[in-house]
């Protein structure tokens, strides 16, 4: 059984080095003593070294699935160039400029020098490696082809997290329409509406509809903001709760969501290519199909998916085409199906797989540019039609009076 790893922390020193010129500099190490003989087989007499505080604000960067991708092809590109893992481990660390994944990637080098298997490290760290990135290590391991799958999953990680960013990003563009239409009302509503009542009360006429209607609204915002605000951030509040703590609510979102237009379709076309890239993945490491869908079962990102493949995956099992399967449940696009059967019948799954990925995910780029276009006018319009509700409701007394004289 490995000894158990010591955490590594981080160490500030000073000394001299052997032209006896004072020097300083900061180190990581599991302790004061191991820390001063590394100073000493470096030429440094240590005067002073001690643990280097903690800042009271912030600290190490977090660690990004895009820190762990470039991690992951980084070892890769060693491991491929005949770098010894371990030294793989020191050549990457050192080059980062994160001391979370620094460290992170330290430990891990710790763990493997001392007996443990590359995927067994990987597993201790379970919040930035899930059980699909461990099993693909593993299999890799097993197979004495390391580095190839290192970059099988290097490329995975980049297209998956591509593909958040772009789905991430459609989803922005309309909340951030709405969010500024509504400030930019509340604060017409708060602030200019009340110039202009003051300004009509002395016009001893009966004002529009339409203004008495906005003079309205003003005076509730103006007694009520706080409260709206305080709706607003409670609803927020509740809705991302009650999603996190019931599976039933959250199911029932990804399940509406999906009928949403625009922003719908493309997380619909992002599900089916995230089931082609980890369904492609884990497939060509030599994963059995049976247990790839169980993976691919939570990376789609979407329950109306992920029971969708869980049904294939039990179809499958018995004995039923994977292609079948998919085409009964409903939910993947024909074009998706036939790639599928193309693949199962040529005996090349894996390539198609990876061809409907790379299809859909074009798809949704094309998509996310297309709102993004889409949208830059449409936030004029919602803001032309409110504002300019405004203040045409704010001069219907004026023009009325110009009338009469």
């Amino acid at each position: 059984m490995a000894a158990k790893t010591q955490k590594l922390s981080a160490f500030v020193w000073e000394g001299k080095d052997r032209k006896g010129n004072k020097t300083k500099g900061e180190i990581s190490g599991s302790n004061l003593a191991l820390v001063k003989a590394q100073l000493r087989k470096q030429g440094i007499i240590p005067a002073k070294v001690k643990r280097k505080p903690k800042p009271l604000f912030g600290g190490s960067k977090k660690i990004t699935p895009f820190d762990i991708a470039m991690f992951t092809r980084q070892l890769a590109t060693m491991m491929k160039a005949g770098v010894p893992l371990v030294q793989s481990f020191d050549i990457v660390a050192d080059g980062l400029e994160n001391k979370g994944l620094q460290e992170l990637i330290l430990a891990i080098r710790n763990d493997v020098s001392a007996g443990t298997s590359f995927a067994g490290s990987l597993k201790r760290h379970p919040k930035y490696f899930d059980d699909l990135y461990c099993n693909l290590v593993e299999s890799g391991e097993k197979a004495g082809a390391l580095e190839q799958m290192l970059e099988r999953i290097a490329t995975y990680l980049e297209k998956t997290e591509i593909l958040k960013k772009k789905v991430k990003k459609a989803m922005t563009y309309p909340i951030a329409v709405i969010v500024v239409a509504i400030v930019v009302t509340a604060i017409l509503l708060v602030k200019v509406v009340p110039q202009f009542e003051s300004l009509f009360a002395g016009f001893g006429a009966d004002l529009p509809v339409f203004t008495q209607f906005i003079i309205g609204i003003s005076e509730w915002m103006q007694k009520w903001w706080f409260m709206v605000l305080l709706g607003i951030v409670g609803s927020i509040f509740l809705f991302k709760e009650a999603k996190r703590k019931s599976a039933k609510f959250s199911d029932l979102v990804d399940k509406y969501v999906l009928k949403l237009p625009i922003v719908g379709e493309i997380l619909d076309k992002s599900a089916v290519a995230k089931f082609g890239r980890v369904l492609s993945t884990t497939f060509a490491s030599g994963v059995p199909l049976v247990d790839a869908l169980e993976s691919v079962a939570g990376a789609t990102g979407n329950a109306v998916y992920r029971d969708a493949v869980l049904q294939i995956k039990n179809d499958v099992s018995s004995g039923t085409q994977l292609q079948a399967s998919m085409r009964q449940t409903g939910v993947f696009p024909v074009m998706a199906v036939q790639l599928t059967a193309i693949g199962e019948e040529s005996g090349n799954l894996d390539d198609m797989l990876a061809r409907v990925a790379e299809h859909y995910e074009a798809v949704v780029d094309d998509m996310v540019d297309n709102l993004t276009a889409l949208m830059e006018p449409m936030i004029m319009v919602v803001l032309g039609v409110l504002v300019g509700g405004l203040i045409i409701g704010m001069y219907l007394p004026i023009f009325q009076m110009g009338q009469v004289v």
